[in-house]
């Protein structure tokens, strides 16, 4: 008699990683905001209209052409997540213990940024910035009770950014920018092999409850495979912005950035246990029909961005700012891995909604050497509650920044800058599309982010 192992429950324990969808990121969603110390102490209110730096190539490109001379800016942040799994009404899977509540599943991440900026003859002005945008890490302890839909989840981006202003007149500059950007992603998680096996014994005849399929419970009970996908791509962009200088105090940005499309190829890698009489046949026959290493390629798009800025000098000390953020994340509507041989390894609804970043700021001149900043900024989250998954457990937040400058010499500039990013209290209650197979989490995350950067600015 051939052995049969399909059914909707293969379908389910695969692979539960979800690509491009990791961890609570610093921003909403899995967008990194960070791009200078200076921004940063201001919650980056009016980050496309101050340009206060080098760093200004990042949010409007135009801005260049009110750096004056030549500059060079580097940053580092260092992005403290933590993330925490409050179990409530969690239920196990098929043949496996609940599990542990995870621990913490942030931890820091430094992210660094570099820019260069020089000013040409007609008004032109050159750059190059590099920068991080997207990603973060998040690692749940193994044996969680969340553990057969994410463990590990990893995302690192860079970019590389050429651009050009012009200075049209004496109030209006635009600017052009090219972006190249790599991807790559790691993602794990165990998969069910109990359960698995179970199935495959009740698809050949075997009836639950009955004498061959108790012993066949006894002998599977706790069995777990790991899966790891791991995934990377180059993808191109542009961006482009506008500064208007309403007078000698006021001034209004406008920084676009494009959506990247990205066909994102890698592996899925199943680690499978040895297993011995009576399992062996049920295992040959679910490792060859779901559990087996494979190429795979998924078709991701990364969200436009569009800041909108204003900045004034009210008087000798005060700058006012603010900022309106929009992010596309309507792009990430469904992640999807399909294996070499053309069969989907997994499918993700995800259903991402547009969202807005608003942030008001302010800089005080203490002194010709000091500047202290100040910031606060209200943050939607992309996610919406139905499709919460433990990869992007995310709400809505509110940054709380600090920050300062130190001016030693008119060539030299030191920013330092920190943020306290409160999370909304969020409630999950997934199954990954089967208990049976991935258990259910139920529960909340208690959530918040703490960032220090440091930033060096040069001009020459």
């Amino acid at each position: 008699m051939a052995l049969h192992v399909r059914s909707a429950f293969l379908r389910h324990i695969t692979c539960g990683a979800a690509l491009l969808v990791a961890g609570t990121a610093h921003a909403a969603g899995f967008q990194l905001n960070e791009t200078s110390a200076s921004g940063l102490g201001t919650a980056f209110a009016g980050g496309a209209a101050e340009a206060a730096d080098a760093s200004i190539l990042w949010s409007n490109v135009a801005g260049m052409t009110r750096i004056g001379e030549s500059q060079v800016s580097g940053t580092l942040h260092l992005i403290t997540p933590s993330l925490k799994f409050r179990n409530a009404g969690s239920l196990a899977a098929t043949g496996q213990g609940l599990g542990g509540s995870g621990g913490d599943a942030g931890g820091t991440v430094p992210v660094p940024n570099a820019y260069v900026t020089k000013s040409l003859d007609n008004g032109l002005s050159i750059g190059l910035g590099v920068t991080a945008p997207w990603g973060l890490v998040t690692e749940y302890d193994d044996g969680w009770t969340g553990r057969f839909q994410a463990i590990k989840s990893s995302i690192e981006t860079i970019n590389v950014n050429p651009g050009l202003a012009w200075k049209a007149s004496d109030r209006f500059s635009v600017g052009l920018g090219l972006n190249v950007q790599h991807i790559k992603a790691e993602f794990t998680n165990q998969v069910n092999y109990a359960g698995a096996l179970l199935n495959a014994a009740v698809l050949n005849g075997v009836v639950p409850g009955s004498a061959q399929f108790n012993a066949l419970a006894a002998a599977a009970s706790g069995l777990e495979s790991s899966a790891t996908v791991k995934g990377s791509d180059t993808a191109y962009g542009w961006n482009a912005g506008l500064m208007y200088e309403v007078d000698d105090r006021t001034r209004i940005g406008v920084g676009y950035r494009s959506s990247i499309r990205y066909r994102v190829s890698g592996t899925a890698r199943f680690a499978n246990p040895a297993v011995g009489a009576p399992l062996a046949a049920l295992a040959a026959g679910v490792n060859a029909a779901a559990l087996y290493d494979t190429r795979i390629t998924s078709d991701v798009e990364i969200p436009a961005v569009l800041n909108l800025s204003y900045f004034t000098r009210l008087d000798e000390r005060w700058d006012l700012m603010a900022d309106a953020q929009w992010t596309q994340w309507s792009t990430v509507q469904n992640l999807t891995f399909v294996r070499a041989d053309g069969t989907v390894l997994q499918n993700t609804p995800e259903n991402f909604k547009n969202t807005w970043k608003l942030a008001i700021g302010a800089n005080y001149r203490y002194n010709p050497q000091w500047t202290l900043r100040g910031g606060i900024a209200f943050d939607k989250s992309p996610v919406q509650r139905a499709f919460l998954t433990p990869r992007l457990p995310d709400g809505d937040r509110t940054w709380l920044t600090l920050g300062a400058r130190y001016a030693p010499n008119p060539k030299l500039t030191v920013d330092v800058g920190a943020a306290y990013i409160f999370v909304k209290k969020t409630s999950i209650d997934t199954d990954a599309g089967s208990t049976a197979a991935n258990g259910l989490i139920n529960g909340h995350y208690d959530s918040r982010t703490v960032i220090l950067s440091a930033q060096l600015n040069y001009a020459f």
